[in-house]
């Protein structure tokens, strides 16, 4: 599957800016720092269909509307650094969700390390049973 162009998506994204919570004193009270981001899977025109079907089961339980995902960061008190955070957060998100694990090839002990196994035991058993106290019978 090849990769979107992220510089083009970043430009389908909507930001928006909210009051955040927080340190801060009276300069929170009256700035908005906090930056939200949305974006619509479904109305993108950089993905194509397989990455947004893609996008869309594995990450079902984040959208809005069936479609939109969004987040937000409020970490600093500069809305500019913000939204640098969350632009690489969301992208981060969205790469991982868009990566096909490779099927995992089932592969079997062998010989020699099932010895070596067998072989730790029973030294760690003996180690164990000379600790016991001695038996009266």
């Amino acid at each position: 599957m090849m990769e979107p162009n992220w510089e083009e998506l970043t430009k389908e994204f909507k930001f928006s800016t909210a009051r955040s919570g927080g340190s801060g004193g009276q300069h929170v009270n009256k700035v908005e720092t906090k930056v939200i981001v949305k974006f619509d899977i479904q109305a993108s025109t950089i993905l194509n269909n397989d990455q947004k079907n893609l996008l869309k089961t594995r990450l079902n339980k984040r959208l809005a509307k069936g479609t939109e995902l969004s987040m937000y960061c409020q970490a600093t008190r500069s809305q500019l650094k913000n939204k640098e955070r969350l632009t690489l957060n969301f992208i981060r998100l969205l790469k991982k969700s868009l990566t096909v694990q490779k099927k995992r090839k089932p592969t079997k002990i062998n010989k020699a390390a099932k010895q070596k196994k067998l072989e730790d035991k029973r030294r760690r058993s003996a180690i164990k049973k000379s600790r016991q106290k001695p038996r009266l019978d």
